[in-house]
């Protein structure tokens, strides 16, 4: 069995390698899967995100990659992205686009607009009425769910554009054939926005650290990028350890605020450059496989393997 491999020394020199495209790839493999799963809970789909991944290419190879002095150009660019030429001058003065929501996304929430505004599908008390989903369960005259989907598309079908809105929790299925919208329907949840800053932010940095550290050509000190695992718990001793490391997050976050604070005071009214920087935790905690060697197993990805008896592993 393999031990755990020591933490890099931070104070390691840098020093000139070669880029390593079949080990990136593979661990960018295993980081989509969870950015996948994302993009699917909230509605973004492949062609967006294609063109969001392009204009990223662009805009870093420009940033980071210019020749001194320089800059690149759009056919320096293109050869180190892949992207073809006559999309990068296009790319590189777009603006992000938010306007990203999937065809599927835009057509429900455009079947719950009219569903709460348009009296036919309304109780005497405003409110949404229940909808049969289809004319054929329903009562005649009424109206029901089918007849609402295709006075707002006739290109998604009215059981594609149900299935969504159950997957999205805005609906209730009712036993009777009827369809009953959620009063709290395609209401953003509290604090939502907050919390994709935070995802961008927290997410966005760690990733620029571990960049850092595998850049080929990388200068300067290793950035801290570390972790510990455990496995074999049970459902009871994961949610100790989460609490745990809450307990502990508190007390380092308390002490490196403090450190932190005489550090601004110190860089007041220093000359050069300025630096920003954050320090964050984290804590995953999923089902594992039977056989940890499961290549179905969720994809985590420790730095090595110890002995069982020996299960507490740090991870760089």
């Amino acid at each position: 069995m393999k031990k755990p491999q020591p933490a890099a020394d931070p104070a390691a020199p840098p020093g000139a390698g070669l880029p390593e495209p079949a080990l990136a790839a593979e661990a960018i493999a295993q980081v989509l899967q969870p950015l996948a799963r994302l993009m699917i809970d909230h509605g973004l789909q492949l062609p967006s995100m294609v063109e969001m991944l392009k204009k990223a290419l662009v805009d870093e190879a420009g940033k980071t990659y210019g020749l001194a002095g320089k800059g690149s150009s759009d056919t320096r660019i293109s050869l180190l992205t892949g992207v073809h030429r006559k999309d990068v001058k296009r790319l590189a003065e777009a603006p992000v686009s938010t306007a990203l929501a999937s065809p599927m996304v835009s057509v429900a929430a455009s079947v719950v607009a009219r569903w709460i505004s348009e009296p036919r599908f309304l109780n005497a008390d405003q409110s949404a009425r229940a909808l049969a989903r289809t004319p054929t369960r329903g009562r005649a005259g009424e109206p029901d769910f089918t007849t609402l989907v295709a006075e707002v598309s006739r290109d998604v079908g009215a059981r594609a554009v149900l299935d969504e809105l159950a997957r999205l929790g805005v609906v209730d299925l009712r036993e009777d054939g009827y369809v009953a919208l959620k009063s709290t329907a395609f209401v953003p949840h509290e604090g939502l926005s907050e919390s994709f800053h935070f995802f961008a932010a927290n997410v966005g940095d760690h990733l620029s650290a571990v960049a850092h550290n595998l850049a080929p050509d990388r200068s300067g000190p290793l950035m801290l990028d570390q972790s510990a695992f455990s496995q074999d718990l049970s459902p009871e001793q994961a949610v100790q350890l989460q609490l745990q490391a809450r307990r502990l997050w508190a007390s380092a976050l308390q002490q490196f605020l403090q450190t932190a604070t005489v550090a601004e005071q110190r860089s007041e009214g220093a000359e050069g450059a300025r630096h920003r920087i954050r320090f964050g935790v984290y804590f995953h905690d999923t089902l594992q496989a039977a056989d940890p060697a499961d290549p179905a197993a969720p994809a985590e990805l420790p730095t090595a393997t110890a002995p069982r008896k020996n299960k507490r592993k740090p991870a760089c």
